[in-house]
């Protein structure tokens, strides 16, 4: 299969090749830790879960890490605020994470690093970059000579020239220039370790670039990912420094999805429309708000209205409802659930592949459900071809994440599903009424 991808630092689509036949290496960046994830933050959580379900599917394998920011300026804030320590705030929000990951409908990545475990192989790195000239120590502090690098900018299309011009007066003047940014910070405050500058902790932007270089040997992957806000300067100064380093771009594929927006308007603290993704799921479900995030394509923003969420629910209703009489009339007719391999799946795998259409791909599912309402309806039921409807909409339900449940029926709810029939055919209107209840109150009907 042809697989296109809009490629970030190029600002075209590319066909996809990895750089090893059959296997994707995928890094995306995480969250920094110290609160509960806003609905903004679960964006990349879905776009690139769908991103290497869709991949796995069609055959390759794929390593997806995904870091925690556990030191940040933000983090020792908040333990403050909260009497805790900086291990306790951040392990509990970690946990947090990963419980609205999963509620969504994500995996966990395979390889989920914190920032405290890799200390020693950052202090490492940023030496290297010293010793190379790219970085320079000044009274403890650690900064990257932005002007090494003569193509600074090109992932972001920002003009170094522009940046200094732009450049505010800084309280910081000891840095060589406004641009360099910092690699290692001098601290005494909150958690901080023993370096050859003095103890501090690491700067922002070095931690995916050691974590890549240690959990891919080769220093080079096929898609970096995450969100839009971080093309510049999270991701540019993550290229610097393995310009420096290494001499490559990091990624061959770079992708950014674009923010979600409530009634039109971007999520902001300061405009105080963030939503906690543990809120957001808890009132209409995990299915419900990840349809929303897919409804968009990745690179358009997602609106989150009442009309939205709205026709996710409805969607999301005629999904369950469809699935429930599928498994329904196989489970109780002639054909084995396990028979069959699903035909109806190009259509939905061509939108995928081409650049991650979720979009289209939802409209592939909308159309193979009508189709299977028709054959539910026919006189004369055709099982294989439903059969295979019902497997094709199962397997694109977990490509996409979309957490669609059936009633596997054992002997007895078959035994029970047979007497209301035969109550139906009877006129037994009483009878009928209470088995279909009981069906019900058992997610069969």
């Amino acid at each position: 299969m042809e697989i296109k991808i809009y490629n970030s630092l190029t600002n075209k689509i590319e066909n996809f090749v990895p750089i090893k036949e059959g296997e994707v290496s995928m890094y995306v960046c995480g969250p920094t830790v110290y609160n509960y994830p806003h609905i903004g933050n679960m964006r990349p959580v879905v776009v690139f879960d769908v991103l290497r379900k869709f991949l796995s599917y069609v055959g390759y394998k794929v390593t997806y890490v995904s870091n925690f920011t556990d030191v940040d300026d933000k983090i020792i804030k908040e333990a403050k605020k909260e009497n805790k320590s900086e291990k306790e705030l951040t392990e509990f929000y970690i946990q947090e994470f990963k419980k609205a990951t999963t509620a969504i409908g994500s995996d966990i990545p395979s390889i989920t690093p914190k920032v405290t475990e890799y200390i020693q192989k950052i202090i490492e790195y940023v030496d290297n970059l010293v010793k190379l000239g790219a970085a320079y120590e000044i009274n403890g502090d650690v900064y990257f000579r932005v002007n090494k690098i003569k193509d600074y900018g090109s992932l972001s299309g920002i003009n170094i020239d522009d940046l200094i011009v732009g450049a505010r007066i800084e309280e910081n003047s000891q840095k060589e220039s406004p641009l360099d940014f910092a690699l290692w910070k001098k601290t005494s405050e909150g958690i901080n370790w023993p370096s050859p500058w003095g103890n501090g902790r690491p700067g922002w932007h070095t931690e995916c670039c050691v974590m890549i270089d240690t959990i891919f040997p080769n220093h080079y992957i096929d898609i970096h990912g995450g969100g839009y806000d971080l093309k510049f300067p999270h991701h540019e100064n993550e290229i610097a420094q393995s310009e420096a380093t290494h001499g490559n771009k990091i990624a061959k594929y770079w992708m950014h999805n674009a923010f979600i927006n409530f009634g039109n308007e971007k999520m902001s603290k300061s405009l105080g429309n963030v939503i906690y993704a543990k809120d957001m799921i808890e009132k209409y479900g995990g299915a419900v708000t990840r349809l929303v995030i897919l409804s968009a394509h990745y690179r358009q923003p997602v609106n989150f209205t009442d009309e939205t969420v709205n026709a996710a629910i409805q969607e999301v209703n005629k999904m369950k409802m469809v699935t429930k009489q599928l498994a329904l009339k196989l489970q109780t007719g002639p054909v084995n659930l396990d028979n069959g391999k699903p035909t109806y799946m190009d259509d939905f795998l061509n939108a995928l592949a081409d650049d991650l259409n979720t979009a289209n791909a939802l409209t592939e599912i909308y159309n193979l459900i009508k189709l299977a309402n028709q054959e539910i309806r026919t006189r004369e039921i055709n099982y294989e071809k439903v059969n295979d409807i019902f497997k094709s909409l199962l397997d694109m339900f977990s490509v996409l994440g979309l957490d669609i449940p059936y009633k596997k029926m054992n002997d007895d709810d078959k035994k029970l599903y047979q007497n209301f029939i035969n109550s139906k055919e009877n006129k037994d209107f009483e009878k009928s009424d209470e088995l279909r209840q009981l069906l019900i109150d058992r997610g069969i009907m």
